[in-house]
């Protein structure tokens, strides 16, 4: 009787999923910074919000890339053959390898800049398909704007960037144009990996008036090495990254990753109540804050004008 009975209860267990309501959604980024973590994070708290709790009816599943393109592939099609609910990749770089690799899976992408420009969809009203999600597109110009109101003098702009990342490639065409028009120069200076930033630094020395790092996660996630050289040479340097201004930048105009993540993650609930990903236009990330840093500025021989100080969203002493 009692083996009939085990075997009951094996046929029933096996006629049931584990558990029935639970959802996955497996997110993976190019690197770990600041920026990205809190894209993360804002994720997870809205999928919490709206109900979808982590071990109780929702896996959440995380891969770095280490900032190694070969591997944002190998996440990308292991996260493919895993067959989650929705695949989160948060940055270019591991959006172009997630829609690469699967036209089935919802895919909800994040802090990517330019998805026209990177092929991830044809149409930011209608994506269709499997894809939808967030750009972060930079506000280029009040970048500029903001850098002559700190350096009135400046007339050179030194844009260090990573030329392999579809994202920072885009936005060094928008800087030129927006350049052009503020009357601007811009000389740029790659790093292919992290361990070069610090060398594309010090390339700009003596040829621009101010350095700009745009949203490019191999520039960030070695951010300290550019920061040494503008330091030690009284280069000034801004990023288009908030997170940035607290580890050396000395202002930054843009948005807060945290936000970004949560207004991504709102997405990624849509989709998990049924909606099709290629039915939801893809969104420009909301929201805009003015960062700076009095300390980092001093460093750099740069004084910060009141009518700056006075509007920042966050003064770091």
């Amino acid at each position: 009787m009692r083996a009939i009975l085990l075997a009951l209860a094996a046929t029933l267990a096996l006629s049931l999923p584990a558990k029935a309501d639970e959802v996955t959604v497996a997110v993976t980024a190019i690197v770990e910074h600041p920026a990205l973590d809190a894209a993360r994070k804002g994720v997870l708290d809205a999928l919490t919000a709206a109900g979808y709790k982590e071990g109780e009816n929702l896996k959440f599943v995380f891969e770095s890339a280490q900032g190694n393109p070969a591997t944002a592939a190998q996440i990308a099609r292991q996260f493919a053959g895993d067959e989650p609910n929705v695949i989160v990749p948060i940055s270019t770089p591991s959006a172009q390898a997630v829609v690469s690799s699967t036209r089935d899976i919802p895919v909800v992408f994040t802090a990517v800049s330019d998805p026209l420009g990177a092929q991830l969809v044809k149409n930011m009203d209608k994506p269709g398909g499997n894809v939808t999600g967030l750009s972060d597109m930079s506000p280029v110009a009040e970048h500029l704007a903001l850098i002559k109101e700190i350096l009135p003098d400046v007339k050179t702009i030194g844009y260090l960037y990573n030329s392999g990342e579809a994202n920072s490639v885009s936005l060094l065409a928008v800087l030129k144009a927006e350049a052009e028009k503020a009357g601007l120069k811009v000389v740029e200076s790659a790093a292919t990996k992290s361990a070069e930033v610090q060398g594309a630094a010090r390339a700009l020395v003596g040829r621009a008036d101010a350095i700009y790092i745009p949203t490019d996660n191999t520039i960030i996630s070695a951010l300290e090495g550019a920061v040494a050289v503008a330091e030690e040479s009284k280069l000034p340097l801004f990023t288009a990254d908030t997170d940035s201004v607290s580890r050396g930048s000395i202002a930054a105009l843009g948005f807060n990753y945290y936000d970004v993540g949560k207004q991504t993650g709102d997405i990624v609930v849509r989709v998990l109540k049924g909606e099709n990903p290629g039915d939801i236009a893809v969104k420009t990330a909301a929201g805009s804050d003015l960062v700076v840093n009095k300390a980092a500025a001093a460093k750099m021989g740069v004084t910060l004008p009141q009518s700056v100080l006075s509007r920042a969203t966050k003064v770091i002493e």
